[in-house]
């Protein structure tokens, strides 16, 4: 099962300041024509190569070169969305300590649960109830007795050192028993979100349509290509291939079921994004940050059938955050993994690089060095990273097409266009950081614009050269 993320929350809210139609849309054409078949073919083309990773994919049908170019730019992704989604979180618990000393409850009783179940063999069903209802205690808990009131930068040291800790510890101590318990959370807030919105039928107090070009604090923005990459999870992720690839492959028991976990989760996280739109849509220019903005929004909908406002807006935020730490420890976890892989050497050989405590260290400075910008300034760098990963990874899935003889125009249109989207975004960026000052985020996003660049012109090559052989093999026949 892979675990939602907090993406499809903060994207939409923070795309809608170009109006809600436009972000509407892609939400719903995106995730059904582009994020839905990326996450099908990358789960599919993984467990037809034996659940490899979309790294080993592309090496598979591109070339080692290609997988190196491949891990480079994910990486460099990963650390944007561990910064990114450490800057938020980090925010939401300084905003509600109420949420931040339920989330730490949640880490306990998700060690507790992963104990009982994997090392004790306690009964799964029984311990999910036990579960959930402790942690439906610990947002009680948290909304009584609030205690964990710390700033946003000590909230931001105790989150990487949680991630480091998610990173290097058993995958079933903690970051296993938190993804399936974070499900029941996730449901339970869609769900209530849902009911809510039906029963109250807010008015959308925000335009429709704003403009093609506005006047933001970082100069000016454009509808194309920015609403797409700011959206970013809630319509197209390329985080979901990495994720899918080599890890939900490993827990995919037959075929039949990949269209309903690839392909249905997206549609899921289409409908997420869609209710976090509708909550800022119906409040217009709130202040504060997407998960405040979210779960004021959510809270007021499930007064409608009798929730108190202010225990929702705590379990909301506990919600959102509990998502957004999915998406810091398994982009942690992934990133070391990639890490390692790129400075692997011969079995046996010792190799400082390839320890997972000195992967996972440099994964989290790395991202640490970015958390100096915020996540406001991070989130477009981010989205067209994530977005232009789905376009690398539709890339590897059109190869894998072309060379076993299929029809690849599925994967193919979805690739072009993402590739429109994201190079054209990442160049606007380039130019707003170096105006702005943002050395380190224009060196990054140079980086990122080349390697993709590069990796299409090895795969054109690679292609190119595997259709003329067997053009030649075909004539020899």
């Amino acid at each position: 099962m892979r675990p939602s993320r907090g993406g499809p929350i903060a994207g939409p809210i923070q795309a809608a300041v170009f109006g809600w139609l436009p972000v509407y849309l892609w939400i719903v054409l995106g995730s059904v024509f582009v994020g839905g078949v990326h996450d099908f073919g990358s789960l599919l083309a993984s467990v037809r190569h034996k659940s490899r990773s979309i790294g080993e994919i592309i090496e598979a049908n591109i070339g080692r070169s290609g997988k190196k170019l491949f891990n480079i730019f994910a990486w460099l992704t990963l650390i944007l969305v561990v910064a990114a989604f450490t800057s938020i979180t980090a925010e939401a618990f300084a905003a509600t300590p109420a949420a931040g000393t339920s989330s730490m409850l949640f880490m306990f009783i998700a060690v507790l649960f992963g104990e009982m179940v994997y090392r004790r063999n306690a009964s799964l069903s029984v311990s999910t109830v036990t579960g959930v209802a402790l942690i439906f205690l610990s947002v009680w808990l948290g909304y009584k007795y609030p205690i964990l009131q710390f700033d946003k930068t000590t909230w931001q040291y105790i989150l990487l050192v949680y991630t480091f800790l998610a990173s290097v510890l058993p995958v079933w101590l903690l970051l296993q028993p938190r993804d399936y318990l974070n499900s029941f959370l996730l449901y339970a807030m869609l769900i209530g979100g849902t009911v809510g919105i039906l029963l109250m039928r807010p008015t959308l107090q925000l335009e429709a349509f704003r403009g093609f070009a506005l006047e933001t604090g970082s100069g000016v923005q454009y509808l194309f290509p920015m609403v797409f990459v700011t959206v970013a999870c809630g319509a197209c992720s390329g985080f979901h291939s990495l994720v899918g690839s080599g890890t939900t492959a490993k827990q995919i028991s037959s075929e039949s079921d990949i269209r309903f976990v690839g392909y249905g989760a997206m549609l899921i996280e289409g409908l997420l994004a869609i209710v976090a739109l509708i909550s800022v849509a119906s409040v217009a220019y709130a202040e504060g940050t997407p998960a405040e903005i979210f779960a004021r929004g959510i809270a007021r909908f499930m007064t409608s059938f009798g929730v108190p406002e202010d225990f929702g807006m705590v379990f909301v935020t506990l919600a959102f955050t509990a998502f957004a730490l999915t998406s810091l420890d398994t982009a942690t976890r992934l990133g070391r993994y990639i890490f390692q892989e790129y400075f692997e050497t011969k079995e046996g050989e010792k190799n400082l690089l390839a320890d997972k405590y000195v992967a996972t260290l440099i994964t989290i400075v790395a991202s640490y060095i970015l958390l100096a910008y915020g996540y406001q300034k991070i989130w477009p760098i981010f989205g067209s990273a994530n977005q232009l990963l789905s376009a690398l990874s539709l890339l590897a899935l059109t190869a894998w097409l072309v060379r076993t003889g299929k029809n690849m125009v599925m994967t193919f249109l979805p690739m072009l266009w993402m590739f429109a989207v994201t190079l054209s975004a990442t160049l606007l960026l380039m130019k707003n950081f170096y105006y702005a000052g943002n050395y380190v985020l224009v060196v990054m996003s140079i980086a990122l614009f080349a390697l993709a660049i590069v990796l299409m012109v090895v795969t054109y090559n690679t292609l190119k050269k595997a259709r003329a052989k067997n053009a030649a093999s075909a004539k020899m026949d």
